[in-house]
């Protein structure tokens, strides 16, 4: 059984760094000054990491130790943390494709979840 607490807590951080993640290396094509300060957007790197490994920790501690539940929340997390930025931030549109691996990426999740 997975530690709630724990789950959460990886699930929060493992969005945040997602969220950075995309601006930290999609922004410069939106932002001139992501382009313009190019080694301060390198170096948010090392907090983004660090969001990183504090969320997979916590997921591996939530799953008992196992290592790919909390890769595969990562996949998914990313899948859906970049699709919803890149519709907002750059307009792109949401294709039946897109829309197919959304629902892959949330059933992955629940798989992860729900089956014992």
């Amino acid at each position: 059984m997975t530690n709630i607490n724990n789950l959460l807590i990886g699930i929060l951080f493992g969005f945040l760094a997602q969220i950075l993640t995309f601006f930290q290396l999609q922004g410069q094509m939106k932002f001139e000054w992501v382009k313009e300060n190019y080694w301060l957007t390198v170096l948010a790197g090392i907090p983004i990491s660090m969001l990183f490994m504090y969320s997979v920790k916590n997921m591996i501690i939530a799953f008992n130790g196992e290592m790919w539940p909390s890769r595969l929340f990562g996949f998914s997390i990313g899948a859906i943390v970049f699709t919803i930025l890149s519709w907002l931030v750059f307009s792109e549109p949401l294709t039946t494709k897109t829309y197919v691996c959304l629902f892959l990426a949330l059933l992955i999740l629940l798989i992860q979840l729900f089956w014992k």
